[in-house]
């Protein structure tokens, strides 16, 4: 089997990109990535842009959003990568207009459960983006409820697809999209591009719900050191692990308001804070195969099952 790898040249980008636009209008619907043109960039603007580029993907919903808004408040221009949720997107991408009006922002609507379609997202954002791109969050992620007593293969390879494969492609193309444009050593007082992947407090803190899911988030962990040896001196790779934040799956806000002080400092974690680590690991040189927890300490709480399930036996101990 031959391998396949994301070996990516300016020239090549800019000959694919208007070779696919002209040559076959049906790529877009054939199941990786679609583009809308109301929410391009014109290449030529884009690439001449001053700013470094960040490409988030899941980037028009929760933390994703709060990741977005965090690079473009340091002056980063943003590429919002969504499957679903195409109206929340241009939402975003309205909403930064406004706060931010020297910032550029383009969507890209990428299916990542394929290699294609990974691939295809990469080639479409250095094609408006060039050299500026300069960090990759993976913050996508799929998660879906299963035990180790009814798993199937089909859902474990689902969110292996999405949560392990598609940062690792990403990552791979980052590299040699680096290495094939610049042939020059890179200075040490210059940043260097790099991977910020989104993990899961779970994978320091076990417990056997989210069977699958907890499996690829595991594999993703381990992955921060392996892929940063790997890629080493052209792309830095770190992490943050966060706690719970959000609602999750049928969870309900009273749930979710006990649940989320269960961890040491018994408060609520900020999405912020998750998004701001990320920037600072975009931003510091020095920083690589790091993971920083930002979960209030909830890593530290073990649990028998996901907190959600244990709230109300919990709050029944206290007092």
């Amino acid at each position: 089997m031959t391998q396949k790898r994301c070996r990516i040249s300016l020239s090549q980008i800019s000959y694919t990109f208007h070779s696919i636009q002209q040559n076959s209008p049906n790529i877009w619907t054939q199941g990786q990535i679609q583009k809308d043109p109301l929410e391009s960039i014109p290449i030529k603007e884009s690439i001449i842009s001053m700013n470094p580029m960040v490409l988030v993907t899941g980037g028009a919903t929760r933390l994703g959003r709060e990741i977005a808004l965090c690079f473009a408040s340091e002056g980063w221009d943003v590429t919002i990568h969504y499957n679903k949720s195409r109206e929340l997107a241009l939402a975003l991408q309205s909403e930064m207009a406004g706060l931010f009006p020297k910032i550029k922002t383009q969507l890209l609507k990428a299916e990542l459960s394929s290699e294609e379609g990974v691939t295809e997202l990469f080639y479409n954002t250095v094609a408006h983006t060039g050299n500026a791109l300069q960090c990759i969050v993976n913050n996508a992620s799929l998660f879906e409820p299963d035990a180790g007593l009814d798993f199937t293969a089909a859902l474990a390879l689902d969110q292996l697809k999405v949560n392990l494969l598609a940062p690792m492609k990403l990552g791979q193309c980052l590299a040699n999209f680096y290495l094939e444009n610049h042939k020059a050593p890179v200075s040490p007082l210059q940043n260097r591009p790099s991977i910020v992947h989104v993990l899961d407090q779970k994978v320091f803190n076990l417990n056997p719900d989210y069977f699958s899911y907890t499996l690829s988030k595991l594999a993703l962990e381990r992955a921060v050191s392996l892929q940063a040896q790997s890629l080493a001196p052209t792309v830095r790779v770190n992490a943050v692990s966060p706690g719970l934040m959000y609602l999750s799956g049928e969870q309900t806000p009273e749930n979710f308001a006990k649940a989320s002080q269960v961890n040491l400092l018994q408060q609520a974690i900020d999405p912020k804070d998750v998004a701001k680590s990320c920037y600072f690991l975009a931003s510091t040189p020095s920083l690589t195969g790091t993971t920083i927890k930002v979960d209030c300490g909830q890593h530290l709480v073990p649990l028998a099952r996901d907190v959600m399930f244990m709230v109300d036996e919990l709050f029944a101990q206290k007092p």
